[in-house]
């Protein structure tokens, strides 16, 4: 299964781009969740303000899905400044970054998504940038080359990534501000639920959005999706409102179970429970009996799976823990 075919992933895809632009807050006061980081960046924010000064360079990191551009856009708003977007695989030479600095004016906040995935020349260009707004060139070949520095306007920069663990160690250390975000609790999501049902109008009950709320593996993206989705149904089923009944029929149709688990992941737990007597297994020999790239397993389906204690990585390989028994219903004998 190709991931940008899977309903229940946290990777953005095609429809979410009009759905979540129309549903993004604006400001902190209507951002949920993420309470300590929102707080230590609105006193940033502030102190950067009251000095009439450019903010810190930031960094965001974490699980896709869970709001980090839609935070970037807030400070952005909360700065009074104008919001320049890229991503790293978009900038494939130097002259690119160049050419965006140059244009920025002053106190400008420039969003890199992806900033993991810069290329080497182009990162070496923000270094000097980031750290004493100026850009280095050299002009020239041979011995008569010579370094000319160009200064740029007061920026800030703010990286987005989900794997900060491939972001280099000087850039990494140019970012004042490191943020990391984490998974949503299902009270947050309900909030987020309702919030996004009543801009779109839709009638929910709240047992209804809990319902959804539980399934949306602390994603607000996931969350968000399941809603238009739900909506879908209840339009036809229950005249536009939705309760709690409809978004469990919903749900079930979709396969996609009271944990957020869909077919996959269940697909990977049993094979591991019931072929393998709960593991060890490699990841090569799982990955060819349920037909799946290996790494698609690694990186798109066991972060969650490891979130819930339902497996463990181990040297030999991965083994089944006793919460996915109790889940799936079989009994767990320790090994």
């Amino acid at each position: 299964m190709d991931n940008n075919d899977r309903f229940i992933t946290s990777t953005k895809n095609l429809t979410d781009a009009e759905i979540e632009n129309s549903l993004r807050p604006t400001s902190f006061d209507e951002y949920i969740g993420q309470t300590k980081v929102k707080e230590s960046l609105e006193v940033y924010i502030k102190a950067a303000k009251s000095r009439k000064e450019s903010l810190d360079h930031v960094l965001l990191y974490g699980p896709p899905g869970l709001g980090k551009t839609t935070l970037s856009h807030i400070i952005a708003n909360e700065l009074g400044a104008q919001f320049k977007v890229t991503s790293g695989p978009a900038i494939e030479h130097a002259a690119d970054l160049a050419a965006i600095l140059t244009n920025l004016n002053q106190n400008d906040v420039l969003f890199i998504d992806e900033i993991h995935r810069l290329n080497k020349t182009v990162e070496e260009i923000l270094y000097p940038a980031m750290e004493d707004f100026a850009l280095d060139f050299i002009v020239g070949k041979g011995p008569s080359a010579r370094n000319m520095r160009l200064k740029i306007k007061p920026f800030t920069l703010i990286g987005a990534t989900t794997r900060a663990g491939m972001l280099t160690n000087p850039l990494r250390d140019r970012f004042g501000v490191i943020c990391r975000l984490e998974l949503y609790s299902t009270e947050e999501l309900q909030v987020i639920i309702k919030r996004s049902a009543n801009i779109l109008g839709i009638k929910i009950d709240d047992d209804a959005s809990r319902e959804i709320a539980m399934r949306s593996r602390g994603t607000p993206r996931i969350a968000n999706r399941l809603l238009k989705r739900v909506r879908d149904y209840a339009q036809v089923l229950g005249e536009g409102h939705v309760t709690k009944s409809i978004a469990d029929k919903t749900l079930q149709i979709m396969e996609i179970d009271e944990l957020g688990l869909d077919t996959i992941d269940r697909k990977i737990m049993l094979s591991i429970i019931n072929k393998f007597g709960g593991g060890p297994v490699g990841l090569d020999t799982l990955s060819a009996t349920i037909s799946e790239d290996s790494s698609t397993i690694e990186d798109v389906y066991e972060p969650y799976l490891l979130q819930l204690g339902f497996i463990s990585r181990t040297p030999r390989g991965r083994v089944a823990l006793e919460p996915a028994y109790k889940h799936f219903g079989i009994e767990f004998y320790k090994n």
